[in-house]
């Protein structure tokens, strides 16, 4: 399954990129919007709360199919540290 950005204003890898960024740092909306801005891509703090919003569950879904399954089965270190 692919993200499908039919309809959206800005190219996908701004619209990407902004979301990575939201979610991966802390950062607000107001302060992306600027740090955008400084690399000449001027939107609204509230179109970056609506693409957050939108494509941020899809962008977990496609990195958790494309991650795949881990082993089951796990074993811990019974090393005690003090």
């Amino acid at each position: 399954m692919t993200i499908l950005f039919n309809g959206a204003h800005y190219p996908k890898d701004v619209i990407l990129h902004g979301v990575f960024f939201y979610l991966r740092y802390v950062v607000s909306y107001r302060d992306l919007e600027e740090i955008m801005a400084e690399r000449r891509v001027s939107f609204d703090h509230i179109t970056l709360n609506r693409w957050v919003k939108r494509y941020s569950g899809a962008i977990t879904d496609a990195v958790h199919r494309r991650k795949g399954l881990c082993d089951r089965s796990w074993r811990m270190d019974e090393t005690l540290s003090n």
